[in-house]
């Protein structure tokens, strides 16, 4: 019986030897189907065991397991789930290689077709992605602009510091000039072309991926996109059931809550997911604040195998307080000595509290619907038919004699609110001087100065439709309609009459001025934009094997309408405060562009690429209708834009890399400015046209996985941004008569407001499977203060740029934590900007005057602009569910 026993205990021993060797590996990648970014964080396991892992920072796993077939489950929230059925043998290693998950979105593939998201190896473009993850991870109390600081050729500021206030340039050209699509999309105004992140706030928290397309891009619209193209996509609908919740707060005083809810695919092919945030509290900069909400809603229904619905909505309603961000408000080397770097010359104490004079109101919901539908196997048509309707707008002030150019203000600096408050209430005598003991040489019991609201509101209606057409295996055909309708409304109104009885506004040139405004009367200006477009867009793209190409063409046209309730004698004020208004006639300009190019992969790991495109822009409206009335500038014509890109990528197992170089040519620019004539030191408004700027340069772009939890990336641009001519300008007189020329010298002057040199370094360190650590350095060189090219009007200072702000550095550093709270999926992290604390000019004015020996200064004793914001901290919690 013994031996018996101990045969058994020695087979045992050996059965579980050989069950304990009999091990293989199991390994691979799993990336986004979708950008080709490695997923960390999803769930690898064994089918009925607990044998299993996750993966790491670039996406990667292994794991051993016991020899044996088994199906390997591979998930990832937010992703459609994979089963692999495998093998494992004994001493043997199982390379899965790269495994594609999709996202579960609802109708994703469709909106990425929709909105021209550009692909690597394949779209002819300069393109860089910003990842959902990359968002929520980095940007933090940033704004949105400011997530793409790792993007070659990008410049992002939070110019006077307020919410919501920045402005982003791509390759030297400004906001104006790089076209904002979300969805496909457009949303630059359609009247100025400017873009209002403030707007936008909730915009971050919707998004899914968001792509940097230098140059002109990969859209097929006859957009703003001179200098590049910022394509958004928001996350859709959720096909599975769930959401989260997240916290952050600032070190200065701003906190955010963040709710997210997705119902999954319901019965009946209905689902619903929602997206609200709130951010309240002090902000960076003295006296500045901010009070805003915002959604997205996003609701889709599949009707059948053929049609789908879906509708979104994304808004943002806000108030904040902003720094007065003007050349002759911003800060000199003394007042940042004598201040600080935060200050703010815009505000001050009423009856102790805080009154900022620069208040920004606004709400611009989108709303759109869109319609997919599968034609058939070679036809597919998208169609998108979108609102927005954006009320609010901004304060000032506004003032008579003294008070038009001055403000009272303390010995610290703030304005005196209080003393501004007392000189209205107590009158003024014929010199305008206040009489404080109200005796009887007070003639003018209204307000000399006053707060005003400068009201731009909009109603702005579109339809975007897209058909894609397979005219055989290798060549599709993409043609659609773009159509839009803008009717902008501009007036001021009284805000705060400051103590006053009423404000006189009978001075305006407009019949039966309002000499007894109150509060919420139209004041100074009252009128009516009209920007009306029609545009027809096609492409044929050729795909074979590694070769691919397009061209693309479209032709628009732009009418233009102005209607005016106060210039002209014709307007008639009426007590109920209805207006008469004075309509021009319609102004129309055609518009077309012209786009090809071609990628060839030469083999698995590397591709070239080259494109070139034509684009003829209609003006802007304010270079339609000048001089702030219904005059019309005579001479108004397209702008034209001519550019040229050529790039090679590299994408290998563990570095990918891309270079491209890119030319662009801008002529006929319309441009405006205030001539004072250096003989006669008189001055008029002038509009010009015949300015060309030259952009070209490199950027490049490197991404390495240095091991499985280390990630390094770069970026790099060198750039050379110039004006390549003098220009002739005409003077006109206040009728629109000419009289006189004057030569603008600009010829070799660098372009202002971006650094034209840039290099980025970042990483990414997955610690341990709950700690990552992440950080960027990006320096800045060659940046030009901003100056007025019509101020250039001396031969003798032919060629000498405006003053160079000095070179700097900044690095930012997070750290996060994943853990689980109550078995949910929780994340917590801090974000550390301009860790190192550097003082440094983010942008500015060069405002050198011509002295008495014929010179100009152009040095940092004659520049004013505004600094960047000094180290400042962002901690944030998400529980998912």
């Amino acid at each position: 019986m013994k031996k018996a026993n101990k045969f058994l205990l020695i087979f045992t021993l050996m059965l579980f030897s050989l069950m304990t060797f009999s091990q293989g590996y199991i390994k691979g990648v799993i990336l986004d189907a979708d950008n080709n970014e490695g997923l960390i964080g999803a769930t690898v396991i064994l089918e009925g065991t607990t044998t299993g892992t996750t993966t790491v920072l670039d996406g990667s796993f292994i794991f051993k397991a016991p020899a044996g077939e088994y199906s390997l489950n591979i998930s990832f929230i937010g992703y459609a789930p994979q089963t692999k059925t495998i093998n494992v043998v004994d001493g043997k290693t199982i390379d899965l290689g790269k495994i594609l998950l999709k996202s579960n979105a609802i109708a994703l593939n469709e909106i990425n077709i929709f909105a021209d998201v550009a692909v690597q190896r394949k779209t002819p473009v300069a393109v860089s992605a910003v990842s959902a993850k990359t968002i929520e991870r980095e940007l933090g109390n940033q704004e949105f602009p400011e997530v793409m600081k790792m993007t070659p050729g990008v410049y992002a500021t939070k110019q006077g510091g307020g919410f919501g206030d920045s402005r982003i340039n791509v390759r030297g050209f400004d906001q104006k000039n790089v076209a904002v699509m979300i969805n496909g999309i457009p949303v630059n105004d359609m009247e100025n072309g400017w873009v209002y992140w403030s707007n936008w706030s909730g915009l971050s928290d919707a998004t899914r991926t968001m792509q940097v397309q230098r140059g002109l891009g990969a859209s097929k619209l006859a957009i703003n996109s001179v200098g590049g193209t910022i394509n958004i996509i928001t996350k859709t609908t959720d096909a599975k059931k769930g959401g989260f919740i997240s916290s952050s707060f600032t070190d200065y005083g701003t906190k955010k809550t963040k709710l997210g809810l997705n119902t999954g695919l319901m019965k009946g092919g209905w689902a619903v997911s929602f997206i609200g945030s709130r951010t309240e509290g002090n902000g960076y900069i003295d006296a500045t604040w901010i009070d805003a909400w915002s959604y997205f809603l996003s609701i889709s229904k599949q009707i059948n195998k053929n049609h789908q619905l879906v509708f979104t909505a994304i808004g943002a309603p806000q108030k904040h307080g902003q720094r007065v961000g003007d050349k002759y408000h911003a800060l000199s080397e003394e007042t940042k000595e004598k201040y600080g770097n935060k200050y703010n010359s815009g505000w001050g104490y009423l009856d102790g509290k805080k009154m900022c004079e620069k208040t920004n109101y606004y709400h611009k919901p989108q709303i759109a619907l869109n319609w997919y539908w599968n034609i058939s196997d070679k036809a597919f048509l998208s169609t998108s038919a979108y609102v927005s309707f954006g009320r609010g707008g901004g304060s000032g002030l506004l003032g008579q004699g003294w008070y038009k150019y001055n403000v009272n203000k303390t010995a610290n600096g703030w304005y005196d609110w209080n003393l501004s408050r007392d000189a209205n209430e107590s009158g003024y005598n014929a010199a305008g001087e206040a009489v404080y003991a109200n005796d009887t040489s007070t003639i003018y019991d209204g307000s000399k100065q006053i707060l005003r609201n400068s009201v731009n509101s909009h109603n702005w209606f579109g339809i975007l439709s897209t058909l894609n057409y397979d005219l055989s295996d290798n060549l599709k055909l993409t043609a659609g309609f773009d159509g839009r309708y803008y009717k902008g409304m501009h007036y001021r109104e009284v805000r705060d009459l400051l103590g006053g009885d009423y404000w006189d506004d009978s001075y305006k040139s407009y019949k039966s001025g309002n000499s007894r405004a109150q509060v919420g009367d139209k004041i100074d200006y009252f009128n009516d934009g009209f920007v009306s477009y029609a545009g027809l867009f096609s492409q044929l793209e050729y795909s074979a094997g590694n070769f691919s190409s397009f061209i693309a063409a479209s032709a628009s046209d732009t009418w233009y309408k102005r209607i005016d309730y106060f210039n002209y004698d014709d307007n008639v004020y009426l007590e109920e405060a209805d207006y008469e208004g004075v309509e021009s006639d319609w102004e129309s300009q055609i518009g077309y562009n012209f786009k090809t190019g071609l990628n060839y992969n030469l083999n698995e790991n590397n591709n070239v690429f080259i494109n070139a495109g034509y684009y003829a822009r209609a003006p802007f409206f304010d270079y339609v209708f000048i001089n702030y009335s219904n005059d019309v500038n005579s001479e108004y014509t397209t702008e034209k834009v001519m550019a040229g890109e050529i790039g090679y990528g590299y994408n290998g197992k563990y570095i990918s890399a891309r270079i491209n170089g890119y030319y662009t040519s801008w002529k006929d620019r319309w441009l405006d400015g205030y001539y004072t004539d250096p003989n006669t030191g008189a001055g008029s408004t002038v509009y010009f046209q015949g300015l060309e700027e030259i952009h070209y340069g490199v950027e490049a772009e490197l991404n390495a996985n240095v091991t499985k939890d280390f990630q390094l990336a770069g970026q790099l641009s060198l750039g050379k941004w110039y004006y390549s001519n003098d220009v002739d300008i005409t003077i006109y007189d206040d009728n629109r008569q000419p009289i006189g020329e004057a030569a603008i010298y600009t010829k070799d002057l660098r372009i202002a407001d971006a650094p034209q040199t840039q290099l980025g370094i970042a990483a990414k360190w997955q610690v341990t499977k709950q700690i990552d650590l992440g950080a960027n350095w990006v320096y800045y060189d060659k940046l030009y203060s901003k100056f007025d090219p019509e101020g250039r009007k001396y031969e003798d200072e032919a060629g000498v740029n405006s003053y160079e702000l000095p070179s700097y550095n900044v690095l930012d550093f997070r750290a996060g934590f994943a853990f689980k709270i109550a078995g949910l999926r929780s994340y917590a992290s801090a974000n550390v900007y301009n860790a190192l604390d550097t003082e440094y000019w983010a942008e500015g004015w060069d405002n050198a005057q011509r002295d008495s020996n014929h010179q100009y200064a152009h040095n940092s004793e004659n520049f004013a602009g505004f600094l960047g914001w000094g180290r400042n901290v962002n901690f944030s919690l998400r529980v998912n569910f």
